[in-house]
């Protein structure tokens, strides 16, 4: 596929950012929920909580197959990615973000390493753009729907893609295995964080060094210039919590932006962090079930004590996933106090608030659904059913005719 030369890159991207395209009518609110082993995604209505369309997203799985086949590295690291990733299970797509205009969803597919355009109304493959690499990992939209950024996880780049055909336009250097990406509201601004190879035994403190170059970085989303690079395990030794991990996972930002709350690996919480005084503020510490207390590191899900943080619309509050406790976690920000904790099953994997600020919709992986949780009385209002191993989760706006 054709590049741009960075120069170029970066005059494309300051008018993607800076010109948000007009809002279509005729939309209705969507959750889009992966469901990472089937290769399915769940269009649900967030209001009702009733499924509304099922996608196919791996509708060229013949061919994709065929293809690594032929080639043995890409086919060690479709192995690899099956046996230490997967969890034996081929990772068929890990996020989607619906476009502005409604009509297409983006995924990014893990074991195919490639990001694909999906036609709501017909299910098919707009456009396919194989990332650098041999993974594609967590994704970020830009506030005016014209950048796709994809995490390229044994690249250790973020690719930036035009959302109109899919063409990398750019490239955002990361540490190992990068993960998590952030828009700031503006769109002016990249928050991201790279998480190191997660799926290895050497868990214990002391092999920390072996999880690689783990940094939290921000970026000039215009020119794709890194600002500044943070490592937060040396940020939070500095504020008095010593062995802990470098690894910044899940992620939410306050209103102003002057705060990131995000959680590491292995530990049980979440970080407030001042991003203005570069500094660790406080740490929320959040219980063990009697099931957790008696596992090993080696024994947590590629290193996620808790994976899944949002925070309500109003910034009150947060939602956090205890992947190895099996609950939610709903937390006052004010205070970091735990409002309630609430058992919701089998590795909940992901956290998303929804549009109106009502509720926290958490991904519950090994039971196959998505529990809604009311921000307002942190107790789960409903449950609901959706395909193989649900992980990631985003709110957007499609068009009602691309439904039908």
């Amino acid at each position: 596929m054709r590049r741009l030369p960075i120069a170029l890159a970066s005059v494309v991207i300051v008018a993607a950012v800076a010109a948000p395209t007009a809002p279509a009518k005729g939309k209705r609110d969507v959750l889009v929920v992966s469901n990472n082993w089937a290769g399915t995604a769940d269009l649900v209505d967030p209001h009702r909580f009733e499924r509304i369309k099922r996608l196919n997203v791996i509708p060229d799985r013949a061919q994709r197959v065929a293809e690594i086949e032929a080639d043995a590295t890409a086919k060690f690291y479709f192995d690899s990615i099956r046996a230490l990733v997967g969890e034996g299970h081929d990772q068929y797509v890990d996020d989607g973000f619906v476009s502005r205009d409604g009509r297409v969803v983006y995924f990014s597919r893990p074991s195919f390493a490639d990001v694909v355009a999906i036609d709501i109304r017909t299910n098919s493959i707009r456009w396919r753009t194989h990332i650098d690499g041999y993974r594609a990992d967590h994704m970020a939209l830009s506030p005016s729907g014209r950048r796709l950024l994809v995490s390229a996880s044994t690249a250790n780049v973020v690719d930036v893609l035009d959302t109109a055909d899919g063409e990398i336009v750019g490239r955002i250097p990361s540490g190992d295995a990068p993960h998590e990406s952030n828009f700031s509201r503006d769109g002016k601004r990249v928050f991201h964080a790279s998480i190191g190879p997660v799926y290895t035994d050497t868990d214990d403190p002391t092999q920390d060094a072996t999880k690689g170059r783990r940094v939290f970085e921000i970026i000039d989303a215009r020119t794709l210039q890194v600002i500044k690079t943070l490592d937060m395990g040396q940020k939070l030794a500095e504020a008095g919590y010593m062995n802990m991990s470098s690894a910044v996972r899940p992620m939410a930002l306050s209103r102003n932006e002057r705060f990131v709350y995000f959680q590491v690996s292995f530990f049980h919480g979440f970080v407030e962090y001042d991003l203005r005084r570069d500094r660790v503020t406080r740490v929320a510490a959040l219980p063990l079930s009697d099931e957790a207390k008696g596992l090993s590191r080696q024994d947590y899900v590629l290193d996620s004590a808790h994976h899944g943080l949002a925070m309500n619309p109003r910034g009150t509050k947060l939602c956090a996933a205890g992947t190895m406790s099996g609950y939610a976690a709903i937390v006052r920000r004010k205070t970091l106090k735990t409002q309630r904790i609430v058992p919701v099953g089998e590795t909940p994997y992901w956290s998303a608030s929804s549009e109106d600020g009502r509720d926290c919709f958490v991904s519950v992986a090994g039971d196959d659904r998505v529990s809604v949780i009311s921000f307002r009385t942190a107790r789960e209002v409903a449950r609901i059913k959706v395909g193989d191993h649900p992980q990631r989760m985003r709110t957007g706006k499609v068009r009602r005719r691309s439904l039908r």
